[in-house]
């Protein structure tokens, strides 16, 4: 058993890292008062610490308000971080100028969460997913062109498909012009920001195929947020649990299904559907509300509602360790079961 270090550089992963993201904290300051003093702070991400292998799909997965979507943005610096690093390909994004940065964020892309906000509803498709094709100055008018229509082929649409408007598409065709427009400039990391929660689960099991598909066909690398724990079965090969702000368990997809140590991952996990009505899986109902994050509880943050807490829980804050070989967990109780 290893405490985790301040850094995850010591982390020791087999494949070779793209992304790595050290200690990566963002608060937002609460402001009240005739001079907008600033009075608290929204702990909305809270010194976490993963790595992205190339190639890999890390899921990402916790309770709406836990800090998923703000690691994603911060990470991409559409969220200026408060503190922390985060490298890509060995290079630290959060110190880069403006024109390093618009370089590296033709590597860099991210899949909205609601398809139909993130496109300018005057604009055809076609020229939202030339976009950034504009912006970087790739090819000429005739080749931008081509890349986008066989880049909307790639994701099942047609190429009379880019003279249309948003509203004109259904769900599920806005999330893969929303796929089609972060392919566009052939990225080499993707962050999925719940690209499929809105939508039905027919056409859900068809957009995780398509960035299944193109994951294998230009070796992408997602770093894929979601809540539901069966979307994250399907398509990860690690998974990374948060709750309000904080990393609590990080191993291998296989690992975790199989064996979650957390508390809070194993609430999760039992509130998984069973697809046979003649099973019954034993639930683990989680006692109140999550807490606030502008005033998070001391300790274990998770110990309010935890049903296995212990004192300790409620004093000190459990140190991110390895369990087991590549299981990371922050958690007193699971330390003291696997010591017993």
């Amino acid at each position: 058993m290893r405490t985790s270090p301040a850094s995850i550089d010591h982390l020791e992963h087999k494949g070779e890292t793209l992304v790595e993201v050290n200690n990566l904290v963002k608060y937002f300051p609460v402001r009240a008062g005739l001079l907008q003093r600033v009075v608290n702070q929204v702990k909305a991400v809270d010194d976490v610490s993963f790595s992205v292998k190339k190639g890999e799909t890390l899921g990402m997965v916790g309770e709406s308000g836990c800090g998923k979507t703000t690691v994603g943005r911060t990470m991409l610096r559409l969220i200026e971080p408060t503190s922390g690093a985060v490298k890509f390909d060995g290079r630290d994004v959060f110190s880069m100028k403006a024109q390093e940065l618009k370089i590296v964020r033709r590597d860099m892309q991210i899949i909205f969460q609601d398809p139909y906000a993130s496109l300018d509803p005057r604009v055809p498709i076609g020229e939202s997913v030339m976009e950034g094709l504009h912006i970087h100055k790739i090819g000429t008018a005739k080749e931008r062109v081509e890349i986008m229509l066989e880049t909307l082929k790639k994701v099942g649409l047609e190429d009379y498909h880019a003279r249309r408007y948003p509203h004109e598409f259904s769900g599920g065709q806005r999330q893969r012009i929303g796929i089609a427009r972060a392919l566009a400039l052939r990225p080499r990391f993707i962050i999925c920001d719940e690209p499929v929660s809105a939508l039905d689960v027919s056409i859900q099991s068809q957009v995780l195929n398509i960035l299944k598909d193109l994951q294998q066909e230009f070796g992408l690398t997602y770093l894929f947020i979601a809540h539901n724990l069966s979307v994250v079965e399907h398509v990860s090969n690690r998974v990374a649990v948060m709750y309000l702000g904080k990393m609590v368990e990080l191993t291998s997809r296989e690992e975790l299904f199989r064996n979650p140590m957390h508390p809070y991952t194993q609430a999760l996990m039992s509130a998984i559907p069973v697809p046979n009505p003649r099973l019954k899986r034993q639930r683990t109902i989680l006692k109140g509300d999550v807490p606030s994050p502008l005033n998070p509880p001391k300790g274990c943050r998770f110990h309010p509602r935890c049903p296995v807490a212990m004192e300790i829980c409620s004093q000190e804050e459990p140190q991110f360790k390895e369990l087991r070989p590549d299981h990371w967990v922050a958690c007193w109780v699971a330390e003291q079961n696997l010591q017993a």
